[in-house]
């Protein structure tokens, strides 16, 4: 079977959410529709939110600038944008993923794959994007950590919409345990400024996602308060390393970190000036407080509540994670970005693979 018969096979495909990644993803979509047939349909939690982008064809709150195709179909009602489905996109910000599907449950239907491109760990629950899913649709199965959910599929890796809405080249990873169905994914989104890769560590993949965004702040607040280029390059290095090790406790694969949306996302999410995660880092460098820091954007900063949710992890599986720690109290318990600093500095002295 070739790379268009593999992705012909998604007919009617749903994006749940109106943000930045779910607008980018149908632009991609839809220019694919020349090719492939596909009928994309976008629906929103919220009515005026969705008009607007209808009316205007450009979406001015996440995405300005960038022209919506006449191709996409905006839905509204919660059954329609289920009916006909046979693939089913979930842009929806983490921790409203569980309100949002809890809405919709009813009308999705239950033999459809579903992809999120989420990135964080639902607080509470610790639950990562597709479990999340799974959850809420009663499908999990298996141990917390080590299930096979083969429904659900994550997307990730380094994928700034603006970027990808101006086509530039980019990369991006299919997360699945059903191989099979990773390679239809695969097909499914790849276009010529897009090459996407399968892999087989979901676990890995969504860990490394939601945990990049909390050492993207640490590189915003290591830009804010001017500590230099050596910081910025031992803050990505060890932050690696302390996702990795959580990653392992709870049964990823190595290799995930090493890869596009392990070290691949860690970068872009830290160097890029449209990153969320790390303006947001930057502003509380600069003296902002975190209420400050929220306000001054409109979208959501998935890292904030991620952090809460990642040192729990931490400590459920006994793992050291001193910059998350060091980021944690920086947001939640006002301890001065210097301090924090200095702290991580005059940790113990170790070996470099511990």
């Amino acid at each position: 079977m070739d790379g268009n018969s593999k992705a012909a096979k998604y007919r009617n495909i749903s994006i749940i959410g109106d943000g930045g990644m779910a607008t980018v993803l149908a632009i991609l979509l839809c220019e694919k529709r020349r090719e492939t047939k596909h009928e994309i349909r976008m629906w929103g939690y919220d009515r005026r939110q969705l008009d607007d982008i209808e009316q205007r064809r450009e979406n001015k709150k996440f995405l300005p600038g960038y022209k919506i195709p006449k191709a996409l179909i905006f839905e509204l009602d919660d059954a329609r944008i289920m009916a006909d489905a046979d693939l089913i996109v979930s842009a929806v910000p983490c921790q409203f993923m569980r309100n949002v599907w809890s809405r919709l449950k009813d009308y999705v239907p239950s033999d459809v794959p579903v992809v999120s491109v989420a990135k964080g760990i639902e607080n509470d629950t610790l639950l990562r994007p597709t479990q999340i899913l799974a959850d809420v649709l009663g499908e999990v199965i298996g141990t917390p950590y080590g299930e096979r959910i083969t429904r659900f599929v994550a997307l990730s890796g380094p994928t700034i919409a603006d970027e990808l809405a101006r086509k530039l080249p980019a990369t991006a990873c299919v997360a699945s345990s059903d191989e099979e169905l990773a390679r239809r994914i695969q097909h499914t989104f790849n276009c010529p400024w897009l090459r996407v890769y399968t892999n087989t560590d979901i676990v890995g993949v969504e860990l490394a996602a939601a945990c990049k965004n909390i050492i993207a702040i640490a590189a915003g607040i290591i830009d804010g308060v001017g500590a230099g280029d050596n910081a910025k390059a031992a803050l990505l290095t060890r932050g690696l390393a302390e996702i990795a090790r959580l990653g392992l406790a709870m049964g990823a694969q190595p290799q995930t970190f090493a890869g596009l949306a392990g070290l691949g996302d860690l970068v872009t999410t830290c160097i890029s000036p449209k990153g969320r995660n790390r303006s947001l880092g930057e502003r509380i460098g600069k003296g902002q407080t975190l209420q400050q820091a929220q306000n001054a954007t409109e979208s959501v900063v998935e890292g904030v509540a991620t952090c809460k949710s990642v040192v729990a992890l931490a400590s459920r599986h006994d793992v050291e994670m001193p910059i998350t720690q060091a980021v944690y109290e920086v947001l939640f318990e006002d301890k001065p970005v210097r301090k924090a600093i200095d702290e991580l500095m005059s940790r113990k002295l170790k070996a470099e693979s511990r």
